[in-house]
């Protein structure tokens, strides 16, 4: 008796091989079903479409869009894939998709988790992992944007602070040095202070205070306006 059996097997299926089961069936690589599931006619392996030109377009692009960025071509392809996929990927997907070797996958996935702009779904009786991106476009800025301070950012405060320490305590100082060395650590402080602000407010909040870059552009066109009407300061602000 032959059976067709589904290619590729579902990870429940493969409890249900016996030693030799190839040898036994013939094997049918168009099947819609595997032999060995508990049931086989709710088994069909749902397979990705390839990909158009837009979306070929897109995860290439993305890809350079990394290399430029500092971050590695295939991480962000892969970000790229699952962003316009329709449904959640395996690595065996992504893989087969993007011609690129299973164990690159795996490091990319896990890198991708970190910054958390992808995360990990599971289907009911298959065992593999399937990874989604982050479909809010504002949220998953913000998130890239977390990620780049604490790699360059965050690690950049202590050492200017300590370089501009050890300044202070060199004879003779250098007030050339000294100067332009508290310039770029008022910067770096300037800046981590406006991303807290900034990324603490709600995502609705961050899209409209964007849409207001016009009249914020308007409204600094007249600085001794905004001198004369100082926003309060925390202490002050419940009163």
């Amino acid at each position: 008796m032959r059976q067709k059996i589904a290619e590729p097997l579902h990870r429940v299926c493969r409890q249900y091989r016996v030693e030799g089961a190839r040898s036994l069936f013939r094997l049918d690589l168009q099947a819609e079903f595997c032999y060995f599931c508990n049931d086989r006619n709710n088994c069909k392996e749902k397979k990705l479409k390839e990909l158009g030109p837009a979306a070929k377009k897109f995860v290439v692009h993305w890809g350079e869009m990394g290399i430029r960025w500092g971050v590695n071509r295939t991480v962000a392809q892969i970000h790229a894939l699952l962003y316009i996929s329709p449904r959640p990927l395996n690595a065996e997907e992504i893989a087969k998709t993007l011609s690129v070797a299973r164990s690159n996958v795996s490091t990319s996935l896990r890198e991708l988790s970190r910054w958390g702009i992808v995360k990990v779904s599971h289907a009911l009786g298959d065992r593999r992992d399937y990874f989604e991106s982050q479909q809010d476009t504002w949220e998953m800025i913000r998130l890239i944007l977390e990620e780049r301070k604490r790699r360059e950012i965050d690690p950049t405060l202590p050492v200017l602070q300590a370089c501009l320490e050890e300044c202070e305590r060199s004879e003779p100082v250098d007030p050339q040095v000294r100067e332009r060395l508290s310039n770029m650590l008022a910067l770096f402080h300037t800046m981590d202070d406006w991303y807290r602000d900034i990324m603490s407010l709600p995502s609705a909040d961050l899209r409209r205070l964007v849409g207001m870059r016009k009249k914020v552009r308007k409204l600094l066109r007249f600085p001794g306006l905004i001198s004369a009407s100082p926003l309060p300061s925390d202490d002050q602000g419940g009163k």
